[in-house]
């Protein structure tokens, strides 16, 4: 049978039989529920669409949202794909100066915004050339409703080519202005269709979503699995450890953040009890430390299955779910590896000319496959120097592949520290640093050092009633790695700067100790 290209038409087609079943149960922070029935999922998106559609946009217009999560966020995006338009979601943490560049770049033709942000934000949309600014609160508030609530509960998705653009996310701009990476309709539903059928989604699960919805893993991996199975979502606006480990019992499938799942092996409620119905744990957008992976299996009996993933690509990599007959049934889940090339991706390990490296090599990981993106908004230069020859896409991380063929990822290419012309790998040290005595966790950054134009620093952060001494981590490193990797220096710090996916802000820190060595003579 062949499967509809407009994303939208994909998932509604799998929504259950009974519409008036529960879709969506919102948890408030005081614990009060609101229930949403497929039927009104499908009714709300319908009437925004509509709305849209009143706007007489051309296919591809794009339409900007920097609003609070909620569900009638969730059927704005759902109505922006139905719609044929170009959903582009915005960190809620941007502030003006970032959003101007955002509006300017991608010219959207609809902004949303919360109530609250609207005369700042509207004053910058119109000045870009939008046409529209509406409002949406968090509390069912703003016009988009309001307007909304006067046409019609059914809509005819548009009809879209699987290379029809649906969404445009925004990088992080670490490295220079943020790049909008372009996914098509065929790009993010060969995705979903793959880790539906990968993760195993059942019938009767229930996921709990305690994501954001601005990004990747909470917007396209959480949510399209979940539509795509009829799954029921525990709906959370904000993460808080205690409501979620009191909500497994009735749930199924959970997805988070590192930082998440150490925060919930906070709460003495996670018990092997307390997550026996839970099939599965994924973990994702930052590296999981081994110490976490081992805590999770010993305080629930669970073992998380750790992926890898981008925006440019949505996810390339998972471990195991089960048997996978690709790897002689292997179903092993490994800590400290993202698994396996996800069916459908091709992976390599390439080398400084792109060449394949063989087994066990550290190298450039590169990638091609249906849900890989097709180039930067605006960018054909970027884009250009982004792919080989050959059609591989540059992820920009460094990584390995060993015999059993189980992806490491060693770090990304832009914190590679060359160091007296030596490749120093930050994760490979952060590995060694964080199974020391009284360490948390680690960062090592790169900085300008006179003689060996790059040296690491050392950022540790110490358990809890623990105070480790920086020059003797330093000597316990000194007798594990090669000396032309030790950090020429070490501070300790109450914790890591961490951006909304729980990534390291390693910028930051090499902004905070880049002048170090500035003063050697």
């Amino acid at each position: 049978m062949d499967r509809p290209h407009n994303l939208f038409a994909a998932l509604r087609a799998a929504f259950p039989a009974d519409l008036d079943a529960t879709a969506i149960e919102s948890i408030a922070p005081d614990g009060s529920t609101r229930h949403y029935s497929w039927a009104e999922l499908d009714q709300a998106s319908a009437r925004i669409a509509n709305l849209l559609d009143a706007h007489g946009l051309e296919p591809g217009a794009r339409v900007a949202v920097q609003v609070e999560k909620s569900v009638e966020a969730l059927a704005l995006y759902l109505a922006t794909l139905r719609a044929g338009l170009v959903f582009l979601p915005l960190n809620t943490a941007y502030r003006s100066s970032e959003i101007e560049y955002f509006l300017q770049d991608a010219e959207p033709a609809v902004v949303v915004c919360t109530p609250a942000a609207f005369s700042w934000v509207s004053r910058i949309a119109f000045q870009a050339g939008t046409q529209a600014v509406y409002t949406l609160g968090d509390d069912q508030s703003g016009s988009l409703l309001e307007r909304a609530a006067h046409h019609a509960g059914t809509h005819t998705p548009a009809p879209c080519g699987a290379d029809a653009l649906a969404a445009i996310v925004y990088t992080s701009g670490t490295t220079g202005r943020s790049k909008g990476a372009m996914l098509t309709h065929g790009n993010l539903l060969a995705n979903a269709v793959t880790l539906k059928d990968y993760w195993g989604w059942q019938q009767g699960d229930v996921l709990i979503h305690a994501l954001p919805i601005f990004h990747v893993h909470g917007l396209f991996v959480a949510i399209h699995a979940a539509l795509l199975g009829a799954s029921k979502m525990l709906w959370f606006a904000k993460f808080d450890p205690a409501a979620v480990v009191a909500a497994l019992p009735r749930a199924t499938v959970f997805m988070g953040v590192p930082t998440l799942y150490v925060r919930m092996l906070g709460e003495a409620a996670l018990t092997r009890a307390a997550a026996a119905n839970m099939r599965l744990f994924i973990s994702g957008s930052a590296p999981l430390l081994i110490e976490t992976f081992r805590a999770w299996q010993e305080r629930t009996g669970h073992t998380i299955l750790e992926r890898y993933g981008m925006s440019e690509t949505t996810m390339l990599t998972s471990n195991p779910y089960g048997p996978d007959a690709r790897f002689g049934g292997q179903d092993e889940r490994r800590g400290g590896t993202v698994g396996f090339p996800l069916p459908g991706v091709d992976l390599r390990i390439a080398g400084a000319t792109d060449q394949p490296l063989p087994a066990g090599e550290i190298g450039s990981i590169q990638v091609r496959g249906a849900s890989v993106f097709g180039g930067y908004w605006r960018m054909p230069e970027k884009t250009a120097q982004e792919f080989t020859a050959d059609g591989w896409f540059r992820t920009g991380d460094v990584g390995q592949m060993d015999a059993r063929g189980y992806v490491h990822i060693v770090g990304r290419s832009k914190d590679l520290i060359i160091s007296g012309g030596y490749n120093v790998y930050p994760a490979e040290i952060e590995s060694f640093l964080n199974e020391l005595p009284g360490v948390a966790e680690s960062a090592v950054v790169g900085v300008p050092h006179p003689d060996f134009g790059e040296v690491g620093v050392a950022v540790v952060v110490p358990r809890a009633g623990s105070r480790p001494q920086p020059a003797e981590l330093l000597a316990a490193l000194k007798a594990q790695l090669a000396n032309f990797k030790i950090p020429k220096h070490c501070v300790l710090v109450s914790e890591l700067p961490r951006n909304t996916m729980g990534k390291v802000q390693k910028n930051l820190l090499r902004d905070a100790y880049g002048g170090l060595f500035s003063t050697i003579k």
